[in-house]
């Protein structure tokens, strides 16, 4: 899913065209392609593991599996929201260095559409400057009058979930 070096001007840019799953976070909207996507499920009960990093909530037995879970607003040092009926944990999978890929349980605020989001409408992740990390931003779509932040899961998440085949609840 990336392009290479000097694709699109010369930057970092690494979405391409295609499907996403838009979502949001506060007033701000995410997405993720949606062939990473397993399925959106409703919130439910997250059972709490011990020693592991603040924005793992924990593991939720989905159908007898069980998936760790993730709410993204703590990963990005937002402000806690109470969870509302709107709500959702998106299940998507993750790669992982073994190649077998890793189902996790991503909490966001609500999900909103699926965008079809065509190559003109992608742009490079602005640079902020020395210090300010934005490795796990690989786009900016825009798509009826605004912008929506483009992620790559497994650096959202790489390392501290995926690092070594195994998760970090595991």
């Amino acid at each position: 899913m990336q392009q290479p070096d000097g694709a699109r001007g010369g930057g970092r840019l690494e979405a391409l065209p295609g499907k996403y799953l838009a979502f949001t976070l506060g007033n701000e909207e995410y997405a993720l392609p949606v062939l990473r996507v397993r399925e959106i499920i409703r919130m439910m009960e997250i059972t709490a593991v011990p020693q592991v990093p603040r924005y793992i909530r924990g593991v939720i037995n989905l159908r007898g599996k069980v998936i760790p879970v993730a709410d993204l607003r703590a990963r990005f040092d937002l402000d806690e929201q109470a969870y509302t009926e709107r709500t959702a944990i998106i299940v998507a999978e993750l790669a992982q260095a073994d190649g077998v890929p890793l189902l996790m349980g991503v909490v966001v605020d609500a999900v909103s559409e699926v965008l079809n989001i065509g190559g003109k409408d992608l742009e490079e992740t602005p640079q902020f400057g020395a210090g300010v990390k934005t490795d796990g931003i690989v786009g900016m779509a825009k798509s009826r009058g605004r912008v929506t932040m483009i992620l790559d899961i497994d650096r959202v998440f790489g390392g501290d979930v995926a690092e070594n085949g195994r998760s970090a609840v595991a």
